[in-house]
């Protein structure tokens, strides 16, 4: 089969690989309909996430059909048409059945390797490092999907991939950043980044009822995007996004702020990214959390930080003082695709919302590589890219 592979910093190829087997009773081969390149695979693209290995098959929104199961898998059948969340969950392990899915205390094969770097283990991850398990990604013709028993979503044929395919991944991601605020109808929910994320976010801060929504970005496609959504833009190349805010929020400042950027952020005008990029460069900090510091910093008293952007490693001038001082709530963590897929699948059949707004490119699975850089380069007004095997 064909897929795309990693095969060092700013190296991906579309290669021809061994097919997937069944390794496990609930084991599922999926034939791969549709995929996504996220944002979080730039990460891996610039190589700022340890444990990749080249070689490894990237990946980690995919969707398609059931081509064979496992024998021990009564859930799914052949011919079956699903999404598969990123997160890899058993379905019956304690965190699991708190509904705590990123979290699954067996899906990640390389526990021991994860425990030793943050204490206890995520889940396993699609497509996502070995400190995750190393597991093939879904950028490939067919894939092998462990627990599928457990967390395949089935969709039904009524609803386009592209309506269904970020099930997988960034709607839920917007989603549970949303949902981690506890947006109340006089809020100001302030989210940085209007990428792929940062357009769901938006989108389901309106949904939950907040007063007024403000997109902070750069790129001038992904602003119009956010503004089609129903937020208030700053550009942040243009204004301070500190004294903008204020003005937004008579000065209090908003009470809920959304980071959908990551470790990757930029701020042309700030000392402290550029602070960021040289101890970066010399390898005294993974991570640049500039837009962690401005959250921190201009979130109301008593607010709350919601976190989907991922991070590495370590940070540094993080300013935990005024965190502690202002009251602040800080909430985290990948997502737990599953506690939320019954609830959007719905909005998606009744219309409320159509998640293929965010795509603007269409590619076979061999203009994957060139692809990654474009959108890397935010180059051709790409925000978000769908390949079709």
């Amino acid at each position: 089969m064909r897929a795309l592979r990693w095969h060092g910093k700013h190296d991906i190829r579309c290669d021809t690989v061994p097919d997937p087997v069944i390794e496990h009773g609930r084991d599922a081969i999926i034939k791969v309909s549709s995929c996504a390149i996220c944002g979080s695979d730039l990460h891996l693209y610039d190589n700022f996430i340890p444990g990749t290995k080249s070689g490894d098959i990237m990946g980690h929104e995919f969707m398609g059909e059931v081509m064979e199961v496992g024998n021990a898998n009564t859930r799914l059948k052949v011919g079956d048409r699903v999404v598969v969340p990123f997160t890899i969950i058993c379905g019956e392990c304690d965190q699991c059945r708190r509904g705590n899915f990123s979290v699954c205390e067996r899906s990640n094969r390389n526990k021991a390797l994860a425990d030793k770097a943050f204490g206890h283990s995520p889940a396993g991850l699609f497509g996502y490092t070995h400190l995750t398990g190393g597991y093939p990604g879904g950028q490939a013709e067919y894939v092998r999907v462990p627990f599928a028993d457990a967390g395949c979503i089935k969709v039904p044929a009524s609803l386009t991939d592209e309506q269904v395919l970020f099930l997988s991944d960034i709607f839920p991601t917007g989603w549970q950043a949303a949902v981690q605020c506890d947006i109340e109808p006089a809020d100001t929910v302030a989210i940085w980044g209007a990428g792929p994320v940062g357009q769901f976010a938006i989108r389901s801060a309106v949904l939950l009822g907040a007063r007024q929504v403000i997109a902070i970005d750069h790129v001038p496609e992904r602003l119009a995007m956010a503004r089609a959504g129903g937020a208030i833009t700053i550009d942040f190349d243009e204004e301070s996004v500190i004294e903008r805010l204020n003005a937004l929020t008579d000065g209090k400042g908003p009470e809920k702020c959304i980071d959908a950027v990551g470790l990757e952020a930029h701020a042309s005008r700030s000392i402290d990214s550029l602070y960021d990029r040289a101890k970066q460069a010399v390898m005294l900090e993974t991570d640049r959390p500039h837009v962690l510091r401005e959250m921190i910093y201009v979130c109301r008293p008593a607010g709350t930080l919601s976190v989907p952007g991922v991070y590495g490693g370590l940070l540094d001038k993080v300013p935990f003082g005024a965190l502690m001082n202002k009251g602040l709530t800080l909430r985290t963590g990948q997502t737990h695709v599953n506690r939320w897929t019954d609830d959007l699948l719905k909005r998606i059949e009744e219309g409320e919302i159509d998640p293929s707004f965010v795509i603007t490119h269409n590619v076979s699975l061999e203009q994957g590589p060139l692809m990654y850089e474009t959108f890397r380069q935010k180059q051709d007004g790409c925000i978000k890219v769908v390949m079709k095997p």
